[in-house]
């Protein structure tokens, strides 16, 4: 299991987890997206601008 704090959200990512490639975004553990890692698309919730900001950085970083 990956988890990263940023911004304010939690990012999480479980290692051996279905398909496609994902991440789990929580805030007051309360899922607010799910989001597809591979084809960058969501796949549960609604995206804001400042969560792909967030993602990005993560997924530059190495992080996801």
């Amino acid at each position: 299991m990956g988890k990263h704090r940023r911004g304010g959200f939690v990012f999480v990512t479980w290692c051996g987890d279905h398909k496609p490639r994902h991440v789990h975004i929580f805030k007051d553990k309360r899922l607010i997206l799910k989001w597809n890692l591979e084809a960058n698309v969501v796949m549960k919730g609604k995206l804001t601008s400042k969560l792909k900001v967030l993602i990005d950085e993560l997924v530059r970083e190495g992080k996801l």
